[in-house]
């Protein structure tokens, strides 16, 4: 009889060969599922016995004491990172008619929240050191329909929101801060997703705090801007069947809340692992030629989300990794203005150099809690070894 094993067309002396090394991820989920397993195991358990599904305890502690994590005076759990922003956008009051102004450089989810309320994105070069929002730019795109700025605290690093605020004040427009990439991430002491009016964030799985699928959360130290928020995400309602406006339904599910207040109990030891890790990388690779390291801004305490380093021939780079078991990633590829979802906005190739220039060279090698010296000796290994060939 043939084995199973050579029905599915894999041999036994394949199975039986040792690997010459082991793959290293870009992130590593199943190290931190390991580590909170049993609480989490036990927090399901109530849940499933208890059939509180929606709302209930969990969901409440993880609020409060995200807020208190983050010294923010409200967190409100909803579906995903991005309506995270959407309803913060909404809150606030931003609709048809109204622009808002994000960095070139991130994911596209944070100009899609803003056209979702009607508004228009409007973009704004980075600066070439951290790649975050370049306040200079932000002053020239701000027009008589500027209600908001929307800084993308990207890579872990928290963004200059100090010197937007004067340029939101000058023409009233409020600070809406995308801090899905900084959780525990600050700026003078100050935690990223409490330096503005209001911040959406997302604990997508591969976060630093991520849940075991979608979820979010919106901050705010305004009273009235979270119960809107709160309002909106629940059918526009704060009591059965009174529907004050329209709304959506967008709740962070009681089975992710359990998830994120086992890792929200490691998340300060998670980012120190991480900070830790990210200056083994630049002790590894200070002076190797042909690789620029990322900075940290002074002021800021970086949480390392991702460590973005930028090279030449950028693809064939992470071609080459990923071939050798290296799981490099590319974040972004694309910068929003040359995407098909936003060809409409009007923007060209050239019109924001640094962002363009930087998605043809940045490369994001692993980084995650668990990674060991071992590992990130042989990604440095193998990064030289592509670079310089």
């Amino acid at each position: 009889m043939t084995p199973p094993q050579e029905q599915a067309g894999i041999s036994a002396t394949a199975l039986s060969e040792e690997p010459t090394y082991q793959d290293i991820p870009l992130v590593d989920l199943a190290a931190q599922q390991r580590e909170v397993q049993g609480q989490v195991d036990a927090g399901l358990g109530h849940i499933f016995s208890h059939t509180a599904f929606i709302g209930g305890e969990a969901v409440t502690r993880f609020e409060q004491d995200y807020a208190q994590f983050l010294s923010s005076g409200h967190c409100v759990g909803v579906g995903n990172g991005t309506d995270a922003l959407e309803l913060a956008l909404r809150a606030c009051g931003i609709g048809a008619g109204d622009e808002v102004i994000i960095p070139a450089n991130t994911f596209i989810a944070t100009a899609e929240a803003i056209s979702l309320t009607g508004a228009r994105p409007v973009l704004a070069d980075v600066d070439p050191t951290y790649l975050l929002i370049d306040p200079e730019a932000v002053a020239t795109a701000i027009t008589a329909n500027t209600r908001a700025i929307m800084p993308v605290h990207l890579y872990g690093q928290t963004a200059f929101v100090e010197q937007l605020t004067p340029l939101a004040q000058s023409c009233g427009a409020v600070i809406i801060e995308d801090a899905a990439q900084a959780q525990g991430a600050t700026r003078f002491g100050q935690s990223a997703g409490t330096l503005g009016d209001i911040a959406g964030t997302s604990f997508y799985p591969g976060k630093n705090l991520g849940a075991a699928g979608d979820a979010g959360a919106v901050l705010t130290n305004d009273d009235q801007l979270a119960t809107q928020v709160r309002m909106l995400a629940a059918h526009g309602s704060r009591s059965k069947y009174v529907h004050e406006r329209l709304g959506r339904n967008s709740r962070l599910d009681a089975i992710q809340a359990v998830v994120l207040n086992a890792k929200l109990e490691r998340l300060a030891h998670w980012n120190e692992l991480r900070r830790q890790a990210a200056a083994r990388y630049e002790e590894l690779l200070t002076g190797v030629a042909g690789v620029t390291l990322p900075q940290q801004a002074a002021g800021n305490q970086d949480i390392w989300h991702l460590y973005v380093v930028q090279v030449e021939d950028r693809d064939r780079v992470v071609a080459e990794l990923n071939a050798s078991g290296i799981g490099a990633g590319i974040h972004y590829p694309y910068p929003v203005h040359l995407t098909q979802a936003f060809a409409h906005l009007g923007y060209k190739a050239g019109d924001f150099p640094v962002t363009e220039h930087a998605a043809g060279r940045i490369l994001s090698l692993p980084l995650y809690p668990h990674i060991t010296r071992e590992q990130q000796l042989r990604v440095v290994d193998e990064l030289m070894r592509v670079v310089q060939q």
